[in-house]
């Protein structure tokens, strides 16, 4: 996991020096740049495969090409192990898979990769380049090109910034070279009506399930580090913590992790969880000073204005800080209610293919909303954080199951099928127990709220309507939109942030 920066051309060591310092929380362990004939990369590193020798940019033998890799490459032992008699590795680092994969396959060697990760492959031999991202957006990319013309990628607006004001979010599931263009390398595929499970084959869909984020979650404990968990006490984080413990082989528990105001629901329902599955866990008060005291920070981190993310981000912000304390790697629950139609909204699609339909719909839109929300409050405070439900075996599985076993009904209540699947796993009060959306448990909602109206006039609300470029909807929008507009002037800044249809 890290930040990094890639250009075509180069600039002044003085210049690359504050772009690298931009991007220090994203990996304090080593900072480095290369400056090439035709290129000039940067890198922030966070260690956590291949401690000692991962340290990028990463060249191959030869020293023709480089790459900086932002990530984690799930299944690069068993690339490495296809490639063992063609290429020669020098380190035990994930993203050097990445550049032997382009130096037999070319960019088609990207289909291979799973994971989550944003990249550059610097082609000196061939005067090139190769930029991707993984499927769903889950790390962040975005490029433009400077006043001479010169492309520049990096892993956040506030580093682009620094070199240009014209940036755009690099799209997920793509990859560019100069000469292609922008290639969809992968996307989520809609099941034919034929392929869809039988309402019937109960046993068959909850083994799925049960076996594939089970899958999910043991690739995601791959690290040279330690690796905690997120624990809210809804039954996303509940299950995911749940097989965490259960998959351990560490001598000592696994460590679980939550925060929330006084008396909030989430420290008492993540403490019952914790004793139940045996974690080791931490837990953290914040108060409502502290809270709207860090919103300009996680304003600043978080790249977006948008009131619903910024409501989410400040639990995370202060969860994603006491974790760091103590691991370095932490797994969340981010993507089930999308895949699992958590969300109510979702009964109005009755028949599979539409039901299907929303669902890619609302995962394809994670990359710069709820995913950038996970991916920016992490890494501000150095944290690698992986989402087990957004593996893509467990996301084209769920996609077989009939509306009618995930929607919720009078008789089912949300996420049935996915609660059905780990019968067992956790206590029934628990497991059956009603979701409850993170912000609200953790009582940073209502905190907001009260701020915002508090500190936004009615009269400054129309005046920041009347200058905004886009709809203002709310009083906590106004207020995050001032904060906004302060750290980030330029335009484009409007341009590439997600928005949620409701505020």
């Amino acid at each position: 996991m890290c930040g990094i920066f890639a250009m075509t051309g180069g600039m002044a060591e003085s210049l690359m020096t504050e772009v690298l310092n931009s991007m220090r929380h994203r990996g304090p362990d080593e900072g480095s740049d290369v400056k090439l004939e035709n290129f000039h990369l940067g890198h922030q590193r966070l260690s956590i495969i291949g401690l000692e020798d991962g340290i990028q940019p990463i060249k191959n033998e030869n020293g023709s090409k480089w790459i900086v890799c932002n990530g984690e490459i799930y299944n690069y032992l068993q690339l490495k192990e296809e490639l063992k008699e063609k290429a020669t590795f020098l380190t035990k680092s994930d993203s050097e898979v990445v550049l032997k994969m382009y130096e037999q396959e070319g960019a088609k060697g990207v289909e291979k990769l799973d994971g989550m990760f944003a990249f550059f492959i610097a082609d000196e031999a061939n005067d090139t380049f190769l930029a991707a991202r993984d499927t769903l957006g889950i790390k962040p990319l975005y490029y433009g090109k400077d006043d001479k013309g010169q492309f520049v990628f990096s892993s956040e607006l506030k580093t682009l910034y620094l070199v240009t004001d014209e940036v755009r979010e690099f799209p997920a599931g793509h990859y560019y070279t100069p000469e292609t263009g922008f290639v969809c390398y992968r996307k989520i595929a809609e099941p034919k009506q034929s392929e869809m499970l039988s309402d019937q084959s109960l046993e068959v869909m909850t083994n799925k399930i049960k076996d594939q984020l089970t899958n999910a979650v043991k690739k995601r404990l791959l690290a040279d580090v330690e690796v905690g968990v997120l624990l809210s006490g809804g039954l996303d984080s509940s299950l995911i913590s749940a097989i965490a413990t259960k998959l351990h082989q560490g001598e000592k528990p696994v460590k679980s992790f939550c925060v929330g105001s006084e008396n909030s629901e989430d420290l008492m329902r993540a403490r019952e969880v914790a004793e139940a599955i045996g974690t080791e866990h931490y837990e953290y008060v914040y108060t409502k000073e502290e809270l709207i005291e860090v919103l300009p920070k996680v304003i600043y981190h978080l790249e977006s204005f948008e009131p619903s993310l910024v409501r989410s981000a400040l639990p995370n912000y202060f969860v994603s800080q006491l974790a760091a304390e103590h691991v370095k790697v932490i797994l969340s629950g981010e993507g089930a209610d999308e895949l699992f139609a958590g969300y109510d909204y979702l009964k109005d699609f009755q028949d599979d293919q539409g039901l299907n339909q929303e669902i890619i719909r609302i995962i394809n839109s994670l990359h710069n909303i709820n995913l950038q929300r996970a991916d920016r409050m992490s890494m501000a405070h150095s944290l690698e954080l992986r989402v087990p439900f957004l593996d893509l075996d467990l996301i084209k599985d769920a996609l077989f199951i009939p509306a009618q076993s995930k929607l919720h009904t009078d008789e089912h209540m949300e996420k049935w099928i996915l609660r059905k699947s780990f019968d067992g796993l956790l206590p029934e009060s628990i497991l059956w127990r009603k979701k409850e959306e993170f912000s609200a448990g953790s009582g940073a909602l209502d905190i907001l709220e009260e701020h915002a109206n508090k500190v936004i006039s009615d009269h400054e609300f129309h005046a920041l309507n009347a200058e905004a470029p886009v709809k203002l909807r709310s009083k906590q929008e106004c207020l995050c939109f001032k904060i906004y507009k302060e750290i980030f002037p330029e335009k484009s800044a409007l341009e590439v942030m997600g928005r949620w249809a409701t505020a």
